[in-house]
């Protein structure tokens, strides 16, 4: 009998893939623990708390999360954006409103976001309201962009197909020649969005995958209620 192992005889095989030893990755995770007793009052203090740790590891940007978004019709789409700014109000960050991610949010304005903290084997979900920020906030933020990243918004149709790389470069050129010598203006087609969660879990390894799960969830009447969530 083949070995199930030797892909040498499978349609396509040749020699062994990195995918074969996917079943086989184990993590040992026993860095930390969650208990509600070590909880901060509230979501955000909970979360700043463990994004002051995140930024203290040096990982590289801790502040990268995955969006997640739905179309009208319901057709599910996740990319990775960063974090620029947290409060009260909740997680702000910023694209093209005429991007697929923007044109989600118009049709349906709920996302989940997701941050994977790998140093401290943690993770925290939120879920949640979409709004844009005003324009005040948007500008604000736009201008402390480097020049560079401001032309390629202007450049940059995020998310139609073009023809070529050599496109994308040539309506950069273009545009830095437009504003060659001034300040460049946020775009009306670009900004800011908050999400304003209704749901925030904070997700931390623990031995055997019995992992730690607490979550903060705005009830009904507005308060927060905190659960602890089977691993």
């Amino acid at each position: 009998m083949d070995d199930p192992r030797d892909i040498s005889s499978r349609p396509g095989g040749g020699g062994p893939h990195s995918h074969d030893r996917l079943p086989d990755l184990r993590v040992a995770y026993g860095l930390g623990s969650l208990d509600e007793v070590d909880l901060a009052p509230t979501w955000l203090e909970q979360f700043e708390r463990w994004l002051d740790e995140a930024f203290a590891s040096e990982m590289q940007e801790p502040n990268a999360m995955v969006l997640a978004t739905a179309s009208a019709d319901g057709v599910p789409r996740a990319r990775t954006v960063l974090l620029r700014g947290v409060d009260v109000r909740g997680l702000r960050f910023h694209t093209n409103y005429e991007s697929r991610k923007g044109r989600d949010l118009t049709a349906n304005p709920r996302a989940a976001a997701v941050f994977l903290w790998r140093p401290q084997q943690r993770q925290v979900q939120v879920e949640g309201e979409v709004r844009r920020l005003g324009a005040d906030e948007s500008d604000a933020y736009f201008a402390s962009r480097p020049r560079g990243a401001r032309i390629g918004a202007h450049a940059s149709p995020q998310s139609r197909a073009i023809a070529s790389r050599a496109e994308l470069e040539r309506l950069a050129v273009e545009h830095e020649r437009r504003f060659a010598g001034e300040e460049v203006p946020r775009p009306e087609h670009w900004g800011g969005y908050v999400l304003a969660p209704d749901r925030v879990e904070f997700w931390q390894g623990r031995p055997d995958r019995l992992h730690d799960r607490l979550s903060y969830r705005r009830a009904d009447a507005g308060a927060w209620v905190v659960e602890r969530l089977a691993p």
